[in-house]
């Protein structure tokens, strides 16, 4: 229904400006013969005056990045996990481990602003808070970058906003989401630019696709590899498809995830991580390049996110990618919220089994594809 073809190999993007030079500059040296020539080192060959020796490229191995989809440790000031959240992640620490980590906040790590978004009398709304030392918990699990573009991140207005920035930062932890707000993470020497987006004003815009497609193209020319963390589509236990066209939410235009997903792609993303339905969702290539649609939900603290059924099913998306951004490998580790809403490892694998038969409805051209352990393979590769 989805079907792509690939995309080549795209050179490392940074580095093209430098090569190009590099080349005119031999050029005008006369060095314009680039037949198979042997390189001269100084004392190759054992010998002082140096010898012969066949040029090597460098070994450039590929970079490890796992992600989840929404976190929420607590509700503060009443609705805190036991032991006031030390050991949170505890259960899945192992399988975040990656080079780098991601995962997206679904709430701001702050003091109460006194401008939070729900009035004195309000009844279907929610609004969430976590104490701004639990970012140690974050940073204690092994996450590297937070998004923040999503319909929480402003819960206690701009200062709630800028509080978890600050509380990030204390601990060393990268933040991504806000207009215009491009982050580059060196990982093992790789140059690794993460944009986040919503529908909302605090993040760069998912409803505005070409103003979006401006913002990754940017970062292409910023970084090596380009990834995409996206809140998109409508939310609830029923909301699991992809299909083509707008979704709405409570009147919120949430988006059009397929258009907007492979728009990024086009415009130089190398990996789109979504997130927002509260369910987990397919996943496909489009030309060579995996988008994850949403990967449920991964914690909620203080019983902020029901776990109720596939609602309770999440995972760790880990993803190997060549510093090109062309595929190296991958993987989905089933994970669920137990009783206090932590995210715990889940034997039954229900999170896979789920995953795998909805790429199957949704993308059965394009669709990525998953063997008994959750290791991922494009499609091609059968």
């Amino acid at each position: 229904m989805y079907a792509a073809a690939p995309l080549p190999s795209r050179p490392r993007r940074r580095t093209l400006g430098a090569v190009g030079a590099f080349l005119v500059a031999l050029l005008l040296a006369g060095c314009g013969d680039f037949g198979e020539r042997p390189v001269w080192q100084p004392g190759a060959g054992g010998g002082a005056t140096g010898g012969p020796v066949e040029s090597s490229a460098p070994v450039v191995k590929p970079i490890s990045l796992s992600a989840t989809g929404d976190i929420v440790m607590a509700m503060a000031p009443n609705r805190l996990p036991p032991n006031n959240g030390k050991g949170f992640f505890d259960s899945v620490k192992k399988a975040l481990a990656a080079d780098l980590v991601m995962g997206n906040l679904e709430e701001p790590l702050t003091v109460d602003t006194g401008t939070g978004k729900c009035g004195a009398n309000s009844t279907r709304c929610f609004q969430f808070r976590a104490p701004p030392e639990y970012a140690a918990h974050l940073a204690d699990a092994g996450f590297d970058l937070l998004n923040q573009a999503n319909n929480h991140g402003n819960d206690f207005g701009p200062k709630g906003y800028e509080n978890t920035q600050k509380a990030l930062e204390k601990h060393g932890l990268a933040h991504t989401g806000a207009p215009d707000q491009i982050t580059v993470v060196d990982v093992k020497g790789v140059q690794v630019a993460v944009a986040g987006f919503s529908s909302y004003a605090w993040s760069n815009s998912l409803v505005d696709i070409p103003a979006a497609k401006k913002v990754i193209a940017k970062a292409a020319t910023m970084a090596d590899i380009v990834v995409v963390q996206v809140h998109m589509g409508a939310e609830g236990a029923e909301m699991t498809r992809v299909r083509p066209g707008t979704e709405m939410f409570l009147g919120e235009n949430r988006g059009d995830p397929v258009k907007f997903s492979r728009a990024m792609i086009d415009s130089g993303a190398d990996l789109v991580v979504g997130h927002g339905p509260h369910v987990l969702r397919g996943m496909e290539f489009y030309k060579g390049r995996l988008i994850a649609y949403s990967l449920g939900n991964f914690a909620g603290g203080g019983n902020s996110l029901s776990n109720n059924g596939r609602l309770g099913w999440g995972g760790v998306l880990k993803v190997k990618l060549n510093p090109d951004g062309s595929w190296a490998g991958g993987s989905f580790v089933s994970t669920y919220m137990n009783d206090a809403r932590k995210p715990t490892m889940d034997p039954d694998d229900r999170g896979l089994g789920l995953l795998r038969e909805l790429t199957e409805l949704d993308f059965p051209e394009s669709g990525a594809r998953f063997d008994d352990s959750g290791k991922i393979r494009p499609p091609d590769a059968d």
